[in-house]
């Protein structure tokens, strides 16, 4: 398997699953939905915005990567969030709306993306001034495997108030879209 066709099913994967969760989401009242339940960023809400926030963050960082893609071109004029825990939504209709269009975003980043993308190295800077150097598929692998981690927080949240969000393991997601 090759890095390209990984990053394709990982973007595949995140969308899948985050249809999954929003759905499930949806399901709880609002007052449940912004509840502290002393996850990392408190509720369900404040980490489904967290996700985003940081999506945003590395996309606009890979929107300086030297093969500039087009994928990225609706990234490039958003601000910068400058926290990881000042929400970009309040309200959730906003935030699913926006996760699905960053869904979209990183799918076709993935398409357009090639082996020597991924191979070559990015610099950025993080919000404290530090200077790294990664390589691209590093960086992508972070994106994907952090999207991974904190919907697991928010799976067992979900499962906390009687919601199931159901199958997440990745071979049904590619079992699914075989038979379809």
């Amino acid at each position: 398997m090759t890095l390209k066709h990984h990053f394709e099913m990982m973007a595949a994967y995140n969308q899948w699953m985050n249809t999954r969760v929003y759905a499930a989401s949806a399901r709880l009242e609002e007052k449940d939905l912004h509840a502290d339940k002393g996850a990392f960023f408190g509720s369900v809400f404040g980490t489904l915005d967290h996700l985003l926030v940081a999506d945003t963050i590395w996309l606009k960082r890979f929107a300086d990567h030297p093969a500039s893609f087009r994928a990225l071109d609706a990234m490039r004029p958003l601000p910068h969030p400058y926290s990881l825990t000042v929400p970009m939504h309040t309200r959730f209709d906003d935030l699913q709306k926006a996760r699905f269009a960053m869904d979209d975003i990183i799918i076709a980043l993935a398409t357009e993306a090639t082996d020597d993308a991924y191979a070559q190295t990015l610099t950025y800077a993080n919000r404290a001034g530090e200077v790294f150097t990664n390589s691209y598929g590093e960086l992508m692998q972070h994106v994907v495997n952090h999207q991974t981690h904190h919907r697991g927080q928010i799976t067992t949240l979900l499962s906390q108030t009687g919601i199931d969000v159901g199958v997440t393991d990745l071979v049904a997601m590619v079992r699914e879209h075989r038979s379809s």
